[in-house]
This record gives structure tokens, sequence and C-alpha cells, in this order.
């Protein structure tokens, strides 16, 4: 979808409180009745987006847990998940164990995001952009233990690659026409690692599908539980991440205050720049006006027909009441602007 101005999401959109409740009960369910389950929590994400008036729209993520943790499942090699090590105390990443990896790291039933995407495609209605999300090779290398097979996490990433990169394929030919590669461990930790080694790593993931879909990477800085795990500057990255093979690049710019919103200009001289206009940490409703006025702020720097808008991050950390009101203000404040314009 070429449109400018577009509105979208990341990804993830906040469970209703019957699915957190199911999920802790899986085993009390047959196959019907998960299947059942499925499709409803991905209907109810489907129309808080529809009924907001995006232009994109995701599953919100509905079959997966925090994103990307339900991928280890469909890895092989790696032990079973050992419990958190850090189980009190207020909320943070440090709280989320790691898998040892004891086998040749593979996925030969897939990551599971082709069938999340078939049955995206089937509850959702005629008219609407439908994107899928898959994370990174370097973001899923982040819960993995190295061992003496793969000594470190770029060796770790490196091996995930391949995996990634069929997932790619298959979503392609599942007939998906966008997809957003989730890589925000690659900013998080850009100020400390060579960021042309993540470059080339991640153009050699896409470079099967680029071309034939249109491709997206999500760039922040962690929104687990709400918290951030790194540096919050994008500074590091550029202006090596200005080759990346994609189509469009998302950045973080509502909860930092829209910081380095500059960068936007360089970028979008090389791809579309998705800007994260709601903050998704901040339990602060944003207005239409907010909206409109943020939207105008970025104009000053590419063109609309190079931009989009979207939250932050995903919506998982958020209570749905609250996602819901912000994707409204995100779509009726990038309307008035759309309107100034004079942008059907």
């Amino acid at each position: 979808m070429s449109r400018s101005l577009r509105t979208t999401v990341i990804g993830s959109y906040p469970f209703p409180a019957w699915l957190e409740i199911a999920t802790a009960h899986l085993d009390a369910l047959g196959t019907d009745d998960l299947a059942e389950m499925l499709d409803d929590a991905v209907s109810i994400a489907i129309k808080d987006q529809v009924d907001a008036g995006l232009d994109t729209i995701s599953d919100g993520e509905q079959t997966r847990l925090d994103f990307n943790l339900s991928f280890y499942g469909f890895l092989d090699g790696l032990a079973a998940e050992p419990p958190s090590p850090r189980r009190f105390g207020p909320p943070g990443h440090d709280q989320r164990a790691k898998h040892a990896v004891i086998g040749e790291l593979g996925a030969p039933r897939g990551l599971g995001t082709v069938e999340d995407f078939r049955r995206l495609n089937r509850l959702a209605p005629a008219g609407v952009g439908l994107r899928a999300s898959v994370p990174g090779p370097y973001t899923l290398s982040g819960r993995l233990v190295p061992n003496r097979q793969y000594p470190d996490r770029l060796a770790l990433a490196q091996a995930l690659v391949p995996i990634v990169r069929q997932e790619l394929e298959a979503l392609v030919a599942a007939g998906c026409q966008d997809i957003c590669v989730d890589e925000p461990s690659m900013s998080c930790y850009a100020h400390r690692e060579d960021p042309r080694r993540f470059v080339a790593m991640f153009n050699d993931t896409v470079e099967g599908v680029r071309g034939r879909t249109r491709v997206s990477t999500h760039l922040c800085f962690g929104n687990y539980k709400g918290r951030a795990v790194a540096p919050r500057s994008y500074a590091a990255m550029f202006p090596a991440f200005l080759d990346l093979h994609v189509d469009e690049v998302h950045l973080e710019m509502a909860s930092r205050q829209f910081a380095e919103l500059e960068l936007i200009g360089p970028i979008a001289q090389r791809m579309d720049v998705a800007v994260g206009i709601i903050d998704v940490k901040n339990y602060y409703v944003e207005t239409a006006d907010d909206v409109a006025a943020s939207v105008r702020r970025c104009l000053a720097y590419v063109p609309a027909e190079r931009l989009a808008f979207a939250p932050d991050c995903g919506l998982s950390q958020t209570a749905r009441w609250a996602a819901r009101r912000k994707l409204v203000a995100l779509v009726e404040g990038v309307q008035r602007v759309r309107a100034d314009l004079g942008i059907a």
C-alpha cells in the first residue's frame, strides 16, 4: 500500500482478559476449542484496529506470548526453558529466562507465522492492508545461551538467519504483501556492536524476498513490561543502517519526545519512514490534535508520500482500553492533516 501518511501498527495488541485466563489452562482445551479461541481472539484484535480506521492492520499477535517467546517452541536444539531467574520485585527484562542450546538449531515446522497470516487473511475484511511480523535473527538470538558450537550471540544469530529467511519466503508464497522483520535488539545493542555487521546479517535474511513483498523493520529500545533496555539513541546506528534492504524503517519517537527526529530526513532519501507517534509506555492518551501536530513536525523533514505513522512499539504491554483510544486518536489526527493537504 503506497498511500501517503499511511496509518499502521507494529504487530502486537493486548490480549483480552479471557484469553490470558485461557492460556493458563491450555491443557483443558481440545483442538477445536483451541482453534475457536484463536479465531475469536484475532477477530477481536482485527475489529479494534478496523474500527479505529487503520490502513494496515495485524493479527495482534494473539497466538504468541510476548511477541517472540512462542517462537522458541518451534526451534529444535533447545533445552526446556528454565524457571525465571528473578520472580519478584519490579518487572524487568532480567525476569526472562534463557534457553540452553543443546543441538543444531533448526525449525523443520517453520516458525508458525504462515498459519497466523492465513488466519488473518481469512478473518480480516476486504480492503484493509494486512501485515505479518517475524522477529529477526538477532532479536531471536537474545534468549539463547551460547555454547561451543555457537560461541557468542552473533554466532547464534547467524545460525538463525536461514531459519528466518525460510519463514519470510513461506509468507510470501502464502500471499503476504507486507512483512515487518522486528529487530529491536539491533537498536538496543548497536552502541556496543558493529552496526555494519547487523546490516549485513539483516540484508542476508531478507534477500530472498526483497522486491517480492513490502519489507519493513522495527527499531526500538525494548518494551517488555513497558520498560526500555538500552540507551535510547539512534545515533550509533547511522549512517550504517541507511544500507538496510527494506522498504520502510519504523522508529520509536513519541516516548522519546521526538528526539533525533531530524534523522528521518536522510532515512527518507533511501526508504519510507514509519514514525512512532503514539507512546505505548504512557497512559496519557494522545488527542487527535496532539497527533496532528506531531505529523506536521515530521512533514518538515519528509514528504507525505514517504511517511507512515504507528504506535512506538507493539501494544501488547498497554491496557486494551487505552490501546483502542490511542489508535482512534492516531487515525483521527493523521486524517486531519490528510484533509488539510488534500490527500484522499
